[in-house]
């Protein structure tokens, strides 16, 4: 398993699942389906853990168990909706979902790391070009590694920890953790909620039209959401839903962990009796301004960084010339 996912293995993760979801739509068995996977895998790395999946399939396990038992291979939050997806029966809209998911992914990523190339040129120009300066005029290695290296390196390291804490492969307390903490970004923390709020009523929608009781239907599409914060609530409502103190749209209107929309939508579906229609719409609209608003981090965040580094170009710049013009007034007598 990769310490950090690039853009090409979400893309080779998502081909992946278009191509399990042609194949289960079609008509063709998990394990044929798994079998002709692992003859021309989208990646080599994938073969192994696709003929393992076939064999744990052969020896009775569903498809969800047999991921949990290639652990960390397949993230929690992809298991919960496959899992969701076999109560359902609906497994080809949840390998779509899951396809495009990881498409979008790949599609962001390589778009922010495009627009990053050249603010983090400036950057580590602008980081190496005063203390090269020094060096110059001084000929001190040590000085220059110390303000040269001794910048970017804490750096280096602070972006590594960042972009592997995000990995979608933690565990759920630490899952949790970084929620909490995401969160209150702007546009960030929102896209992360609507995806999730998407995710939750694809799943809730293919549950309760496969029949699921409305407890556990519920219960596993917050599973399947990815959000910790979002399951935490659902498992709080078992109580009351069961002892008939409130039905599920009352708490989900009293709960701020769901917008007034999603609160209303849910609520007009329960009461007209066209839920799985409601959940439909919920789940194209918090899809779409979910992946919107993600774009938009994608081109803003790069231009952000590229305004920091001119400023501190321009400060260094500034710095440098003034303390030219006092060595030189000095030197003057002035």
């Amino acid at each position: 398993m990769a310490l950090i996912l690039s853009p090409r293995q979400l893309s080779q993760r998502a081909e992946l699942y278009y191509q399990l979801a042609q194949l289960t739509a079609a008509g063709v068995g998990l394990i044929n389906s798994l079998e002709m996977l692992s003859r021309s895998p989208p990646a080599r790395s994938f073969r192994e853990p696709l003929r393992q999946l076939v064999m744990h399939l052969g020896h009775g396990d569903t498809f969800a168990d047999a991921l949990v038992r290639l652990g960390l291979w397949t993230p929690s939050f992809d298991i919960a909706l496959i899992r969701a997806g076999e109560h359902s029966g609906r497994l080809d809209a949840v390998f779509k979902l899951l396809g495009n998911y990881y498409s979008d992914r790949a599609r962001l990523l390589r778009q922010m790391i495009s627009e990053l190339a050249y603010p983090v040129f400036l950057f580590h120009f602008a980081i190496v070009l005063f203390p090269f300066l020094d060096f110059f005029k001084t000929g001190n290695v040590v000085v220059f590694l110390l303000k040269s290296l001794g910048v970017l390196i804490p750096i280096y390291v602070a972006v590594f920890f960042m972009v592997y804490a995000a990995q979608g492969r933690r565990g759920a307390e630490w899952r949790a953790f970084l929620e909490r903490i995401l969160k209150p970004i702007p546009v960030l923390g929102a896209a992360r909620h609507y995806l999730a709020l998407a995710r939750l009523a694809a799943a809730l929608e293919a549950l309760i039209n496969a029949g699921v009781t409305i407890i556990e239907a519920w219960e596993l599409a917050a599973t399947a959401s990815g959000s910790p914060a979002l399951r935490h609530t659902v498992l709080c409502w078992r109580p009351q839903v069961t002892a008939g103190l409130a039905t599920p749209s009352e708490v989900v209107s009293a709960s701020p962990q769901f917008p007034e929309l999603f609160a209303n939508l849910y609520h007009t579906g329960e009461i007209s009796g066209q839920l799985d229609d409601s959940l439909r719409r919920l789940h194209a609209y918090y899809s779409e301004e979910g992946t919107r608003k993600l774009h938009l981090l994608a081109q803003w965040m790069p231009r952000g960084i590229y305004f920091g580094v001119a400023l501190m170009v321009g400060y260094k710049v500034v710095s440098f010339y003034t303390d030219y013009f006092d060595q030189v007034q000095k030197a003057g007598g002035f």
